[in-house]
C-alpha cells in the first residue's frame, strides 16, 4: 500500500544540534526547515525538533533535526536525545570564544552518550557579525581536523552555508548507511518512526516559536 505523502521517504535520519545556549542552534534549525530567522528567539527549553524531507544522492531522506537546550539545568533532560542520532551539528558562536572553548566539553558528552559512529560537524555560526569575530577560522579548522570532524562556518541570519551544512552531514550519513545496506526501518530507531517522535510530556517540548510565525 502507498504510504501517506508525509511518510514517503527512503530513510529517516535523526540529527541533533548541540552547543552552548545563544550560539544560534534554533535559528539554524528554523532556517533549514522553514527558511525563517527570528531575531527575538528565546532560549530553547528542553528539546524541540523539526523535520524536512529532501533528496540526498537520488534518495528521499527525511531529516529529523533535534534542537537541544544549551543551559546546564537541562542537560539531564537532553542527554537521552543523543540516543538514535546518526549525526550531530556542534555549534559555536564565532563572536564568543567561550562558546568555542566549550566545544571540547560538548564533544566529550556527545561521545559519552551517542553512537560511536555518529557523524559530527563543527559549525561556526554568526559569520555576519564580522566586526565582532573572536574565533579565527584557522583555529576551528585545526580543532576539527584534530578531532576528525568536518567543519563549516554559517550565518543563520544571512542563510550562508546553512543549506550546505545540512546537506553535507546528511550526505555523509547516507554514505555510511548505504554501505551497510540498511533498510529505512533499520536506519532509525522505531521510536522515531511514523509519528512516534515525541516521547516527552510536559513543558519541555516546544515545537513552535510564535515570533517566527509571520
Amino acid at each position: 500500500m502507498a504510504r501517506r505523502a508525509e511518510e514517503e521517504y527512503d530513510y529517516l535520519f535523526k540529527v541533533v544540534l548541540i552547543g552552548d545556549s545563544g550560539v544560534g542552534k534554533s535559528n539554524l534549525l528554523s532556517r533549514f526547515t522553514r527558511n525563517e530567522f527570528c531575531l527575538e528567539s528565546k532560549s530553547t527549553i528542553g528539546v524541540e525538533f523539526a523535520t524536512r524531507t529532501l533528496q540526498v544522492e537520488g534518495r528521499t531522506v527525511k531529516a529529523q533535526i533535534w534542537d537541544t537546550a544549551g543551559q546546564e539545568r537541562y542537560r539531564a533532560i537532553t542527554s537521552a536525545y543523543y540516543r538514535g542520532a546518526l549525526g550531530a551539528l556542534l555549534v559555536y558562536d564565532v563572536t564568543k570564544p567561550t562558546t568555542f572553548d566549550n566545544v571540547s566539553r560538548w564533544l566529550k558528552e556527545l561521545r559519552d552518550h551517542a553512537d560511536a559512529n555518529i557523524v559530527v560537524m563543527l559549525i561556526g555560526n554568526k559569520t555576519d557579525l564580522k566586526h565582532l569575530r573572536g574565533v579565527a577560522t584557522e583555529d576551528a579548522q585545526s580543532f576539527a581536523e584534530k578531532e576528525g570532524l568536518s567543519f563549516i562556518e554559517t550565518s543563520a541570519l544571512e542563510a550562508t552555508n546553512v543549506e550546505k551544512s545540512f546537506q553535507m552531514i546528511l550526505a555523509e550519513i547516507y554514505r555510511i548507511i548505504s554501505k551497510k545496506n540498511l533498510s529505512s526501518e533499520d536506519s532509525a530507531p522505531a521510536s522515531i518512526k511514523e509519528g512516534k517522535t515525541v516521547s516527552v510530556t510536559g513543558p519541555e517540548v516546544n515545537t513552535k516559536r510564535p515570533c517566527c510565525s509571520t
